[in-house]
């Protein structure tokens, strides 16, 4: 049954109302494009059509929800990343651009011969499950210390990469005895003291512990840096995502834990520091 409501017409009310609430009137876009697996031009299309009267009555409360402050992907259930729509919840983090920029980096500057690699705080497997998408000739691990979140990155691993193996545990606690190749993260690395000037959604909705994280946000660098010798061939790669103001006190971390490594720090589109990359030699 159809409503008296055309799509521009339900979009532009929804616009309205996340203005009003003070949220990102973006997102009433997004949940069209999301829900319908449109493309922007495809929207446009459907512009003048009546929406169903289910369907507006779901667009609407989802609208409602992203009023209240809650993240659209959040209320969808899922996010695209890097081409894929990765089932998200409240145990793990939303997958954003940096992260796919940090992929990139990884698929652009390592060989595509078979490589063991370990995705060190997966969440929703967004980085373990790409790299097995797009190079099936890899081995890939995903960790995570997080129960809930092992169960979400295992149930995107089996729709979109199966051969991916996701366990729960702490850093490298579910791998110890075995050598990567390639080991990656995107770790927790914002200080306590940043929660002030931080978006409220993220402080209301995200996993706190794969957020923050002690020594103004470096704690996990600093473990990282102890272990990567235990963990990484002779020749392996670390490539992690950071903090925008982290870039010189990352790059000091793995210089003095690791002195003979070739460290790199990488800035994002916004021309912020935003990835490190760690290249052992013997």
């Amino acid at each position: 049954m159809g409503s008296s409501i055309t799509y521009w017409a339900a979009l532009t009310a929804a616009k309205q109302t996340l203005t009003a609430a003070d949220q990102d009137p973006s997102a009433a876009q997004f949940l069209w494009q999301e829900t319908q697996n449109w493309t922007f031009t495809q929207l446009v299309q459907h512009y003048r059509e009546l929406v169903p009267a289910t369907q507006l009555a779901t667009y609407q409360q989802q609208v409602a929800r992203v009023a209240q402050g809650e993240p659209a992907q959040y209320v969808l259930g899922h996010a695209p990343f890097y081409g894929r729509e990765f089932r998200v919840t409240a145990a793990t983090l939303i997958p954003r651009q940096e992260t796919e920029e940090l992929v990139e980096w990884i698929l652009t500057t390592t060989v595509k011969t078979p490589q063991t690699v370990l995705d060190v705080g997966t969440g929703s497997g967004a980085i373990a499950v790409t790299l097995k998408a797009e190079r099936p000739q890899w081995q890939v691990i995903g960790t995570d210390i997080s129960p809930a979140a092992v169960t979400v990155a295992q149930q995107n691993a089996l729709r979109l990469a199966p051969q991916v193996k996701v366990v729960s545990g702490d850093l490298f606690a579910p791998v110890v005895g075995q050598h990567f190749d390639l080991i990656v993260s995107n770790p927790p690395y914002i200080d306590h003291t940043e929660l002030a000037a931080m978006d409220e959604s993220v402080k209301r909705y995200e996993p706190q512990t794969a957020l923050f994280a002690a020594d103004h946000g470096l704690a996990f660098y600093r473990r990282f840096a102890a272990n990567l010798p235990t963990y990484l061939t002779p020749h392996g790669t670390f490539f992690a995502e950071l903090g925008y103001q982290q870039g010189t006190a990352v790059r000091a971390i793995f210089e003095a834990a690791l002195p003979k490594a070739q460290v790199t720090i990488r800035q994002d589109l916004s021309g912020h520091d935003r990835m490190v990359r760690v290249q052992l030699t013997e």
